[in-house]
């Protein structure tokens, strides 16, 4: 596929949780979704820099149970099991509360007062583990030690998924350093209501050189926010099941660039908010199941049944030298909307290999 294929493709999403990483996450009782420090309206699917209300979450009980690799979607054709805890990522653990639970709330929250702190340079306030593991860019650091931590201004905009069944959060963000806009991604897993792994993607100028690769463009992931919804309920009749929701995402890296499945007309991918290329231009559904290799190599799956949101984490090195990828979509009606990237350089390694 030559390069401009690549920039009609755009690059593949991978976000979070290894599709054979180790199962993880308590039982995780939903509760009623909360804004976490923005106190929005329930059902409001607000853009806010908080993230709006996190809805009502189910029930859903501990351990990564297997994830599937296959299928694109609800009619993206057959799924198989994807190992133990696909779709939970990180170290092993029981995720969330004390007694057991992980609430959208409690995430919702911990983002929050993780963007609030980082706006005003100090971490000390946050909850972190000890031990708590820390990469910016694929290089491990202490907690509010780095360039961006001692420079960043406050959130302008944010898009979660909240995961209470790994006990993550994964966002897309638009962040000052300076006078500067920048596209951010973020991914924070929780244990005992502590912060345990914090990943960090911080796109700057001239941080992405692929040959295919467009300029970033961090007000049009905020320009666009709204039509797309990002936190917006799904209704129940439309909502995406867990499996279908990482099924997607998986099936998307291993069988890149053949694994564009159930995306709408109208679907718009955006890289660090460059681009606004089609969902499918130069792509194809493949059917069936892509097994466990693959193209990409999915790192950590999330996934938000309520707002119908996945993210996945992944290296992209498809005719490169690797960047680290977080991609993050928008499903309902057995369709995707939205798929938008956050992805820079790396010498190949995430730094969570």
């Amino acid at each position: 596929m030559n390069p401009s294929s690549f920039r009609s493709l755009g690059v593949a999403l991978a976000l979070t949780l290894g599709a054979c990483g180790p199962g993880e996450g308590g039982d995780a009782a939903g509760g009623t979704g909360g804004g976490g420090a923005s106190g929005s309206a329930a059902g409001s699917g607000g853009q806010s820099p908080a993230g709006g209300t996190g809805g009502t979450g189910g029930a859903s009980s501990g351990g990564g149970g297997a994830t599937s690799t296959g299928g694109g979607g609800p009619s993206g054709g057959t799924s198989s099991g994807g190992g133990a805890g696909a779709a939970t990522g990180g170290a092993q653990g029981s995720g969330g509360a004390p007694g057991g639970g992980c609430t959208r709330e409690l995430l919702d929250g911990l983002l929050d007062d993780y963007f609030a702190a980082l706006a005003a340079g100090d971490p000390s306030s946050l909850p972190l583990a000890e031990g708590v593991k820390f990469t910016e860019n694929a290089v491990q650091a202490e907690v509010g030690t780095t360039d961006f931590w001692k420079n960043a201004g406050e959130v302008k905009h944010s898009q979660r998924a909240l995961d209470t069944e790994a006990c993550s959060v994964g966002a897309q963000a638009v962040i000052p350093e300076g006078g500067r806009d920048l596209p951010v991604a973020l991914r924070i897993k929780v244990e005992g209501s502590e912060m345990t792994e914090i990943e960090t993607i911080v796109v700057r100028p001239g941080d992405y050189t692929a040959s295919f690769a467009v300029a970033s463009d961090p007000a049009a992931i905020i320009a666009i926010a709204d039509d797309i919804g990002w936190h917006d309920e799904v209704p129940e009749a439309e909502r995406a099941t867990r499996e279908e929701l990482t099924s997607w995402i998986d099936k998307y890296f291993r069988a890149f660039p053949a694994g564009v499945c159930d995306v709408t007309a109208a679907c718009k991918r955006l890289e660090n908010g460059g681009g606004n290329f089609s969902c499918g231009a130069g792509a194809s559904c493949s059917a069936g199941d892509p097994g466990s290799g693959g193209t990409l190599i999915p790192r950590v799956i999330l996934a938000d049944e309520v707002r119908g949101i996945a993210v996945g984490l992944t290296m992209f090195d498809f005719s490169t030298d690797g960047h680290l990828d977080m991609h993050m979509i928008k499903m309902s009606g057995g369709q995707v909307h939205a798929v938008h990237a956050i992805l820079r350089d790396t010498n190949g390694m995430s730094g969570w290999e």
